[in-house]
Protein backbone atom coordinates (compact mmCIF):
# COMPACT_ATOMS: atom_id res chain seq x y z
CA UNK A 1 0.00 0.00 0.00
CA UNK A 2 2.82 2.41 0.82
CA UNK A 3 4.21 1.85 -2.70
CA UNK A 4 0.93 2.99 -4.26
CA UNK A 5 0.97 6.18 -2.22
CA UNK A 6 4.51 6.91 -3.41
CA UNK A 7 3.39 6.55 -7.05
CA UNK A 8 0.86 9.35 -6.64
CA UNK A 9 2.00 12.31 -8.77
CA UNK A 10 2.08 14.89 -6.00
CA UNK A 11 3.37 18.43 -6.42
CA UNK A 12 3.88 21.32 -4.08
CA UNK A 13 0.91 23.54 -3.36
CA UNK A 14 2.65 26.40 -5.12
CA UNK A 15 2.94 24.39 -8.32
CA UNK A 16 -0.64 23.21 -7.90
CA UNK A 17 -1.64 26.87 -8.19
CA UNK A 18 0.32 27.05 -11.44
CA UNK A 19 -1.39 23.90 -12.75
CA UNK A 20 -4.75 25.53 -12.00
CA UNK A 21 -3.60 28.72 -13.72
CA UNK A 22 -2.52 26.84 -16.83
CA UNK A 23 -5.77 24.85 -17.01
CA UNK A 24 -7.92 27.95 -16.53
CA UNK A 25 -5.79 29.87 -19.08
CA UNK A 26 -6.19 27.07 -21.62
CA UNK A 27 -9.97 26.96 -21.09
CA UNK A 28 -10.26 30.74 -21.35
CA UNK A 29 -8.17 30.93 -24.52
CA UNK A 30 -10.07 28.01 -26.06
CA UNK A 31 -13.48 29.56 -25.36
CA UNK A 32 -12.37 32.96 -26.62
CA UNK A 33 -10.84 31.54 -29.80
CA UNK A 34 -14.02 29.59 -30.64
CA UNK A 35 -16.15 32.62 -29.77
CA UNK A 36 -14.09 34.95 -31.97
CA UNK A 37 -14.35 32.54 -34.91
CA UNK A 38 -18.14 32.60 -34.50
CA UNK A 39 -18.21 36.41 -34.09
CA UNK A 40 -18.60 36.99 -37.83
CA UNK A 41 -22.16 35.63 -37.49
CA UNK A 42 -23.12 38.61 -35.33
CA UNK A 43 -24.19 41.65 -37.29
CA UNK A 44 -22.60 44.91 -36.23
CA UNK A 45 -19.23 46.49 -35.67
CA UNK A 46 -16.60 44.19 -34.19
CA UNK A 47 -15.34 46.74 -31.65
CA UNK A 48 -18.81 47.15 -30.14
CA UNK A 49 -19.38 43.40 -30.02
CA UNK A 50 -16.03 42.89 -28.34
CA UNK A 51 -16.57 45.77 -25.89
CA UNK A 52 -19.95 44.35 -24.86
CA UNK A 53 -18.49 40.90 -24.30
CA UNK A 54 -15.58 42.31 -22.30
CA UNK A 55 -17.92 44.30 -20.06
CA UNK A 56 -20.14 41.27 -19.46
CA UNK A 57 -17.11 39.00 -18.93
CA UNK A 58 -15.55 41.35 -16.39
CA UNK A 59 -18.89 41.66 -14.57
CA UNK A 60 -19.19 37.89 -14.51
CA UNK A 61 -15.68 37.70 -13.06
CA UNK A 62 -16.44 40.29 -10.39
CA UNK A 63 -19.78 38.80 -9.40
CA UNK A 64 -18.89 35.10 -9.51
CA UNK A 65 -15.47 33.95 -10.65
CA UNK A 66 -13.46 36.21 -8.35
CA UNK A 67 -15.00 34.58 -5.29
CA UNK A 68 -14.85 31.11 -6.86
CA UNK A 69 -11.16 31.33 -7.75
CA UNK A 70 -10.31 32.70 -4.29
CA UNK A 71 -12.18 29.75 -2.74
CA UNK A 72 -10.12 27.32 -4.84
CA UNK A 73 -6.89 29.10 -3.91
CA UNK A 74 -7.68 28.92 -0.18
CA UNK A 75 -8.71 25.26 -0.52
CA UNK A 76 -5.46 24.36 -2.31
CA UNK A 77 -3.29 26.17 0.22
CA UNK A 78 -5.11 24.43 3.07
CA UNK A 79 -4.94 20.90 1.64
CA UNK A 80 -3.63 18.56 4.36
CA UNK A 81 -0.84 17.09 2.23
CA UNK A 82 2.25 19.16 1.49
CA UNK A 83 2.43 17.47 -1.92
CA UNK A 84 -1.19 17.03 -3.01
CA UNK A 85 -2.20 15.03 -6.07
CA UNK A 86 -1.63 17.04 -9.24
CA UNK A 87 -5.35 17.03 -10.14
CA UNK A 88 -6.48 18.48 -6.78
CA UNK A 89 -6.65 21.99 -8.23
CA UNK A 90 -10.39 21.25 -8.44
CA UNK A 91 -12.61 19.50 -5.94
CA UNK A 92 -15.06 16.79 -7.06
CA UNK A 93 -17.98 19.21 -7.37
CA UNK A 94 -15.97 21.47 -9.66
CA UNK A 95 -14.91 18.57 -11.87
CA UNK A 96 -18.56 17.55 -12.24
CA UNK A 97 -19.60 21.13 -13.02
CA UNK A 98 -16.76 21.52 -15.54
CA UNK A 99 -17.75 18.25 -17.25
CA UNK A 100 -21.40 19.30 -17.50
CA UNK A 101 -20.47 22.75 -18.83
CA UNK A 102 -18.01 21.41 -21.40
CA UNK A 103 -20.42 18.71 -22.57
CA UNK A 104 -23.33 21.13 -22.87
CA UNK A 105 -21.16 23.67 -24.72
CA UNK A 106 -19.87 21.09 -27.19
CA UNK A 107 -23.33 19.60 -27.78
CA UNK A 108 -24.91 23.05 -28.16
CA UNK A 109 -22.35 23.99 -30.78
CA UNK A 110 -22.34 20.62 -32.58
CA UNK A 111 -26.12 20.29 -32.84
CA UNK A 112 -26.68 24.04 -33.28
CA UNK A 113 -29.10 24.20 -30.35
CA UNK A 114 -28.58 27.97 -30.25
CA UNK A 115 -27.81 30.41 -33.05
CA UNK A 116 -24.07 30.92 -33.63
CA UNK A 117 -24.23 34.56 -32.58
CA UNK A 118 -25.47 33.53 -29.11
CA UNK A 119 -22.86 30.83 -28.82
CA UNK A 120 -20.15 33.34 -29.76
CA UNK A 121 -21.22 35.75 -27.04
CA UNK A 122 -21.57 33.00 -24.41
CA UNK A 123 -18.12 31.60 -25.21
CA UNK A 124 -16.35 34.96 -25.08
CA UNK A 125 -18.25 36.11 -21.99
CA UNK A 126 -17.26 32.83 -20.24
CA UNK A 127 -13.69 32.90 -21.56
CA UNK A 128 -12.89 36.31 -20.11
CA UNK A 129 -13.55 35.45 -16.44
CA UNK A 130 -11.62 32.20 -16.89
CA UNK A 131 -8.62 34.18 -18.12
CA UNK A 132 -8.96 36.73 -15.32
CA UNK A 133 -9.18 33.90 -12.78
CA UNK A 134 -6.07 32.30 -14.26
CA UNK A 135 -4.21 35.56 -13.69
CA UNK A 136 -5.27 35.36 -10.05
CA UNK A 137 -3.92 31.79 -9.79
CA UNK A 138 -0.61 32.90 -11.36
CA UNK A 139 -0.44 35.83 -8.92
CA UNK A 140 -0.92 33.61 -5.86
CA UNK A 141 1.48 31.05 -7.30
CA UNK A 142 4.23 33.62 -7.77
CA UNK A 143 3.52 35.14 -4.35
CA UNK A 144 2.92 31.82 -2.60
CA UNK A 145 5.35 32.43 0.29
CA UNK A 146 3.72 35.75 1.08
CA UNK A 147 0.09 34.57 0.98
CA UNK A 148 0.29 30.94 2.12
CA UNK A 149 0.67 31.93 5.78
CA UNK A 150 -2.15 34.48 5.59
CA UNK A 151 -4.57 32.16 3.80
CA UNK A 152 -3.81 29.16 6.02
CA UNK A 153 -5.52 30.99 8.83
CA UNK A 154 -8.83 31.27 6.89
Amino acid sequence: MKTLINLKPGISKRYLLFVAAIVWSFAGFKLNSIGFVLFHHIPGIFVFKLAGCIILGVLFFILMFNKLSKKHIIRMINLPSEKPFVLFFFNLRSYILMTVMMTSGILTRKYELLPKEYIAVIYVVMGIPLLLSSIKFYYYGFNYNKYSKILKEK
